[in-house]
């Protein structure tokens, strides 16, 4: 692989880091790097790109790269404003024969691969509801922002995280979506929100903030036959996975703790997952970003 990061900011140095030799050049036009446009690049010098820009941006980019047969590794959320557009995208994609993948680090998690593991073996029964709150104290920055504190704010920032990992763990097809609360409490954009949404029968309800003032994520998901509860992602502390084991007809469950210590292994392992894509000849394929990218259009006239 010889890559090349678009977009020098906080998201593309995490990048370059996990590239190491494969890293060739930077782009960006407001940073300093190699380039200020990815056209200025020579394209015989590289093959994949990883695309670090705001979301207005990442549709004229991802054309370019598809146009002149690059893969390309694009940060979340893929949006755009008709289906039609992604799905032509990915069309393209497949036409050129090269990979177009949308990066979701944090299907990487060690306790989300966990409860995704728990969940394959049956061992928790049918499933009621689950609950994921996930929240950070990024407001002020983002209201500082150029670029971030603009159209659906958290829910597209934070929530497409959010209803990726339930896509991960419970199934691709979002039967319900439904908006409980936005709020802008300091923000132009959404910084508080609160969705329901069904998968598979199975009830589950969002909450993601900018105003949460020590980083927090948890999840609680209840079964017939037990639980299991996240607390913390491990880019921010050590955090834990608990599955508790149902006592018939009541009482204290069995509980077993797993603590997966600090150090986010996420971007190298979702670099090694996009390398074996890549290597396997893996064929785009943008259902996933075509579903979150529905949902989103229909909160439109909520914000």
């Amino acid at each position: 692989m010889k890559a090349i990061v678009v977009g020098m900011g906080v998201q593309g140095q995490k990048r370059k880091k996990v590239l190491g030799k494969d890293f060739v050049y930077s782009v960006d036009k407001f940073k300093k790097a190699d380039f200020k446009l990815i056209n200025q690049a020579p394209l015989e010098k590289y093959n994949t790109v990883f695309l670090c820009v705001p979301d207005s941006q990442k549709l004229k980019i991802i054309k370019y790269c598809i146009s002149n047969k690059k893969n390309i590794l694009v940060e979340k959320p893929l949006l755009a404003n008709t289906t039609k557009e992604l799905k032509d995208l990915e069309k393209s994609a497949v036409k050129k024969k090269v990979v177009l993948y949308s990066a979701y680090n944090h299907r990487f998690e060690p306790s989300i691969k966990k409860l995704k593991e728990l969940i394959q073996s049956k061992k928790m029964g049918k499933i009621y509801n689950c609950r994921i709150f996930y929240g950070n104290g990024t407001s002020y920055l983002v209201k500082k922002s150029k670029w971030r504190d603009k159209r659906l704010g958290v829910i597209s920032d934070i929530g497409s995280h959010l209803l990726d990992i339930c896509m991960f763990l419970f199934g691709k097809k979002i039967n319900r979506f439904k908006t409980i609360k936005i709020n802008k409490f300091e923000n132009k954009a959404s910084d508080h929100a609160l969705l329901k949404i069904e998968i598979n029968k199975i009830s589950i309800e969002l909450e993601m903030t900018l105003c949460m003032w020590k980083n927090t994520f948890t999840c609680d998901l209840i079964a017939s036959k037990g639980s299991a509860h996240l607390n913390s992602l491990c880019k921010w502390d050590r955090n834990s996975f608990i599955y508790r084991k149902r006592k018939f007809p009541s009482g204290k469950p069995k509980e077993k703790i797993l603590f997966f210590k600090k150090g986010d292994p996420t971007w190298k392992e979702e670099y090694l997952f996009f390398k074996k894509l890549i290597k396997t000849n893996k064929k785009t394929n943008l259902k996933k970003d075509i579903i979150i990218n529905s949902k989103f259009m229909e909160l439109k006239k909520f914000t």
